[in-house]
């Protein structure tokens, strides 16, 4: 008989299992700050690294310190910030099919999608794996901004070669990707994954707190976005600061460690799934 996410993650199978992650790590150091303190004084795990963005080198410098931080790799394809911008890690020459007409990486997805090259899309992927290899860390997984699964099927099955290739987790969240990762006998999670973006501001904490009562057995998964909502974060990201302020607010609130405690929920980050991926065992913690 198959063993169940859970089991292949070293946890019951009726337990509730939650992978809390936090995604734009390195977008810029207000995010990093937060980032840092929702993992040491909260109750997020691990997090996911944008390697061309300019808080990129503050976020890898930060991880260094702290060595126990499980961190992945947001591969990263667009910019959706006008007044805060980054562009790709390969000289641009190289990538023309993921530039936008201005030149630019594209602000949506829509347009990148539909003309990316994959093979120009594997030259960038690995010029930010590469990256993050040679600031002296060591990934535990891959996984993508603002495209769930790579946003086409040949983008998933590129970036799970790649996560074989350099023995790391892929985040898996969507049909047909969890099947062809169940098939493999790898953990994907069982139930509809939470990007924080997706929640009303009204009423969130309340939300959060719910969901956390709510949580099903078994593996699920929720891709937050603390930020510190400082002056800085407010001039860069007008947008979305607020979403991560009120991330933020959460994931450090004595109401959540302890609703966890209360619910006997399992919270683990992408250091557990990466062992379970490269062994195809269960994992240890």
């Amino acid at each position: 008989m198959d063993l169940t996410s859970n089991e292949l993650l070293g946890c019951a199978p009726e337990a509730r299992v939650l992978i809390l992650n936090c995604d734009d790590f390195g977008m810029h150091q207000a995010i990093n700050a937060a980032v840092v303190a929702s993992i040491e004084e909260g109750i997020a795990v691990s997090c996911s690294l944008m390697p061309p963005c300019p808080g990129a080198a503050d976020a890898m410098r930060l991880l260094r310190q702290r060595p126990e931080i499980p961190s992945g790799i947001h591969l990263t394809l667009t910019c959706e910030m006008p007044g805060h911008r980054w562009g790709p890690l390969t000289a641009k020459e190289k990538v023309p099919s993921l530039l936008a007409p201005n030149g630019e990486l594209f602000a949506e997805i829509g347009g990148l999608l539909a003309q990316a090259r994959l093979d120009e899309v594997e030259v960038e992927f690995r010029a930010q794996i590469e990256a993050v290899l040679a600031a002296g860390l060591s990934p535990t997984h891959l996984d993508w901004h603002c495209l769930a699964d790579g946003g086409r099927e040949e983008i998933f099955d590129l970036t799970v070669a790649l996560a074989g290739e350099y023995a790391l987790a892929a985040r898996v969240w969507l049909e047909p990707g969890r099947g062809k990762t169940r098939r493999r006998g790898l953990p994907a999670i069982d139930h509809p994954f939470l990007d924080s973006f997706s929640l009303d501001l009204d009423g969130k904490q309340a939300r959060y707190a719910r969901m956390l009562r709510d949580l099903p057995p078994g593996l699920s998964e929720w891709a937050v976005h603390p930020g510190l909502g400082d002056a800085e974060s407010q001039a860069v990201d007008p947008d979305g600061w607020r979403v991560r302020r009120t991330d933020f607010e959460f994931l450090t609130s004595p109401e959540a460690r302890e609703l966890l405690r209360q619910e006997e929920i399992t919270v683990i980050g992408y250091g557990t799934v990466q062992r379970a991926w490269l062994t195809g065992r269960p994992a240890d913690g």
